[in-house]
């Protein structure tokens, strides 16, 4: 009887490590970066109400960061604002083509998130918003601080 005690069946873990590999791989390769996207550089404006973004729909907004010359900057990379804004709306128009969602009034459902600089001319900040508007985009949302950040 103490052959059998000393004969232990030990699980094959292989296929178990080899299978969370894959997914820990999977979900760096599909995390979302949006915290890249945005210039933490900036210093917004403090609006005692501000509040969180609400999102609605599955189609992710437009996020522009805008320094205190009015230079765009969109996931680290300064842009000519109106060639890309101009581009992003054709391929945002071309995939709901796609999709067969139908474009009401010219009217590009997905919204525009402006990080202005609370140093920014609000001339340019302004311009931003036109060419927004011209190309569709109607749904705008300015980004704000609740409280001001000591450093």
């Amino acid at each position: 009887m103490s052959d059998h005690n000393s004969d232990r069946a030990e699980p094959n873990l292989t296929p178990l490590l080899d299978m969370v590999f894959q997914l820990i791989t999977f979900f760096m390769l599909v995390i979302n970066f949006k915290g890249a996207s945005m210039d933490l550089s900036l210093k917004l404006p403090v609006l005692g109400s501000a509040r969180p973004l609400e999102r609605h729909g599955k189609l992710e907004p437009l996020l522009l960061n805008i320094d205190t010359d009015g230079r765009v900057t969109v996931q680290g990379k300064k842009i000519d604002v109106e060639q890309f804004i101009t581009k992003e709306a054709r391929v945002l128009k071309n995939q709901l083509q796609i999709l067969g969602t139908p474009i009401e009034n010219g009217e590009l459902p997905v919204p525009v998130i402006v990080r202005a600089d609370r140093s920014a001319p609000f001339h340019l900040v302004n311009r931003i918003l036109k060419l927004c508007q011209e190309q569709g985009y109607r749904q705008f949302s300015l980004s704000a601080m609740t409280r001001e950040e000591k450093h």
